[in-house]
């Protein structure tokens, strides 16, 4: 379905590229991502939002096209409700420290969260005296609305905020988030979500998922590395604390006191990644072409290969559901008695397929489950192909017989 794009990647060029199935962590750029960065620095290195030479000039009008463009592309009500951040994390830290908090207000999350949607909280623990909660998922790892919704019954009008992860990047498998938001809205609660599996692969619409804020990392959208944004309601953004105060955060300052800006300036302190915010306007480009309920079916289908070989192997265990279905493009593994990290090298070497090995940033889950050696992850996107899932499959399997 995607073969063609195949061609727009310069890292799938040649006569053996590689398997690239690290798409979860990050995924490749096509050429002309490559070109929008490398224009920057070669026909207009300005400063965007600062001098009015026409370096700077050209910068900033496509600062703003582009988040204009992420605005369109998420349904938000207005362009300015963007803020350029330097990842998901950095933007769920922007949430978590930016709004106030008293003693003893909650905050739920699940338990599969990256670290970067528990950190901050636990942080927020430690410093603010509020009460993190986790909720428990169902066995198969898929969101238990039961006991979500008794969590926000039991935190009554203590709870304050529910932040969840939109696609879990430990299995691939959604939340229920437009359900989960209704509920923490009936109690009261702000909703944030981290999308960073989500909004690659799938359309997302704030405003229909009834959700305040969002995180997302453009270099899982096909954009550069050191680029994520935030999505927040502006009446919100309006009130919450820069945690980068600095250059181009003020309208003005004396020397005992300023003036803040308005949204998203007030965000976006220092010299801005101008480099990376045109890439990432020539990323949106390429993914506002692409249907993505196409790339997810896609997805699916390769994941559905991949479980098929893979499902029954002795010494194996697929973390989720077996259904291929609910686990998008995501097929994470626990290999007993050998090391994820062995086998991951083994991969790359012996067939050039690159896959992610390790805890994946959610070692509270692992813990929890006393699983000491991670697990190895295969995430695919719109370029993967069902020869390259298959050649995988096929040759984890041959090593897993060969260690186990």
């Amino acid at each position: 379905m995607f073969s063609k794009h195949r061609a727009d990647f310069p890292t799938l060029s040649g006569e053996n590229p590689p398997i690239y199935l690290d798409n979860a962590c990050m995924t490749l750029r096509p050429n002309s991502v490559i070109e929008a960065i490398r224009s920057y620095y070669e026909e207009s290195p300005g400063c965007g939002g600062r001098s009015v030479h026409r370096y700077a000039t050209t910068v900033s009008r496509k600062m703003a096209n582009c988040r204009k463009k992420l605005s369109e592309m998420f349904n938000a009500n207005e362009t300015n409700e963007i803020i350029f951040t330097k990842n998901a994390t950095h933007s769920l830290n922007q949430v978590a420290k930016g709004l106030s908090w008293e003693k003893g207000d909650i905050v739920l999350t699940t338990d599969r969260e990256h670290n970067s949607n528990l950190v901050p909280w636990l942080q927020l623990e430690e410093e603010k005296g509020i009460d993190h909660r986790v909720v428990k998922s169902h066995d198969d790892n898929t969101f238990d609305l039961e006991a979500f919704e008794k969590a926000c019954g039991d935190a009554g009008n203590k709870l304050k905020m529910v932040s969840l992860s939109h696609v879990g990047n430990l299995d691939g498998i959604a939340t229920p988030v437009k359900k989960a938001a209704k509920i923490a809205k009936d109690h009261g609660a702000m909703v944030c979500i981290d999308g960073a599996q989500s909004t690659p692969h799938m359309k997302v619409d704030v405003k229909d998922l009834g959700i305040d804020f969002m995180a997302f990392s453009i270099h899982k959208m096909m954009g550069p590395s050191g680029m994520g944004g935030l999505w927040g309601r502006m009446d919100l953004l309006e009130n919450m604390r820069s945690i980068q105060s600095g250059g181009s955060t003020v309208d003005t300052s004396h020397y005992d006191s300023m003036v803040w800006s308005k949204p998203p300036a007030k965000f976006e302190g220092g010299l801005g990644n101008y480099a990376g915010i045109l890439g990432t306007n020539a990323a949106v480009d390429y993914i506002s072409k692409i249907n993505l309920d196409d790339v997810h079916e896609h997805e699916v289908r390769l994941n559905k290969i991949m479980t098929s070989v893979l499902k029954d192997v002795d010494g194996l265990q697929i973390i989720g559901p077996e259904d291929a279905s609910q686990r998008g493009g995501i097929c994470s593994m626990v290999l007993e008695n050998i090391d994820a990290h062995d086998i991951a090298i083994l991969l790359d070497e012996a067939a050039g397929v690159m896959v992610r090995s390790g805890m994946h940033c959610v070692h509270s889950w692992f813990n929890a489950k006393g699983i000491e050696r991670g697990s190895l992850r295969a995430s695919a996107y719109l370029y993967n192909t069902e020869e390259e899932v298959k050649l995988f499959a096929e040759t984890l399997v041959e090593a897993v017989e060969a260690l186990g």
